[in-house]
């Protein structure tokens, strides 16, 4: 048995599970779900055969679904359950809770109301892509998921583009390749690392540009969970008076679209912003 019973005080213990591989649950992970009176989770059919691999015993108890869908109902239930005293454990699907996955309101709620709130820290698909992607790891910037919408999801990465250090998304596989797309015009193209299924048997991690991992997908396409990583932006600071003088030169001979570009890639700086200058100039001279 790897597990053992313990003694834990009324409160609320955030519980995190492997992203693939299960032996890489912590033995206090495994001692918060023995021991705790309550057992929440995002899907209780996951929880139970994570338990049921190793042999953690449910001992008379359910498992209480809380998830995006559950609503307040679900979560009154646990806050009811803390009040009373008892010591309530919750975990995600995979991976940390809260980490892209349900659980703030529920945090936030046991924190208001004088509960102990603390956590069995493990596994985490961010993290792990850190580790793996070959990618500076001073500063980074978790993103979460992009928005599905193209004009939106160029917006939301505009808004990152000027962020100091590695930017971490998730994604879907189906929607990868046109995410990577947005990224190398709205970005630049550069640096990045695509990993996927990590810690399972197809595990595997791509390195390259922007632009070269998206064509590389129309060969390659990917299935299983996603993480992208975006090296932060390198470009030297340029004046707005730099930009001015090079668009105007590559304007001459030059559409507006290809002059954006020769500029864009001069100062490895996003296309869009470029493009949208380019045009001021040129409505400008017409």
């Amino acid at each position: 048995m790897n597990h053992k019973i313990v003694h834990l005080p009324s409160g609320l213990y955030f519980v995190a599970t492997p992203i693939g591989t299960a032996r890489d649950i912590t033995l206090r992970a495994l001692d918060v779900l023995a021991s705790a009176d309550v057992i929440a989770a995002e899907d209780t059919r996951s929880l139970r055969k994570l338990m049921e691999i190793h042999g953690v015993p449910l001992n008379n108890r359910h498992i209480v679904a809380y998830h995006d869908h559950s609503g307040a109902g679900a979560r009154a239930k646990l806050l009811a359950a803390l009040d009373d005293g008892q010591s309530v454990a919750y975990a995600s699907e995979a991976g940390m809770p809260l980490i892209a996955d349900p659980g703030y309101d529920l945090s936030r709620a046991a924190a208001e109301a004088g509960h102990l709130v603390t956590v069995a820290p493990g596994p985490s698909a961010a993290l792990a892509a850190l580790t793996l992607a070959g990618l500076p790891t001073d500063a980074f910037f978790f993103a979460g998921f992009l928005p599905n919408a193209s004009g939106a999801r160029r917006k939301r990465l505009e808004e990152l583009a000027a962020v100091p250090g590695t930017l971490i998304f998730y994604e879907s596989p189906k929607r990868v390749a046109a995410s990577l797309r947005d990224m190398a015009e709205v970005l630049g193209d550069r640096p990045a690392a695509l990993c996927r299924e990590l810690t399972k048997k197809f595990e595997e991690i791509r390195r390259d540009s922007l632009a070269t991992l998206a064509t590389g997908l129309e060969d390659a396409p990917v299935k299983g969970e996603i993480v992208v990583l975006v090296d932060r932006h390198r470009g030297d600071s340029v004046s707005d008076g730099d930009l001015d003088t090079d668009l105007r030169a590559a304007l001459q001979g030059n559409s507006v679209k290809d002059a954006a570009a020769i500029v864009a890639e001069m100062h490895n700086m996003p296309r869009r912003k470029i493009y949208q200058l380019a045009l001021e100039i040129a409505k400008g001279e017409g």
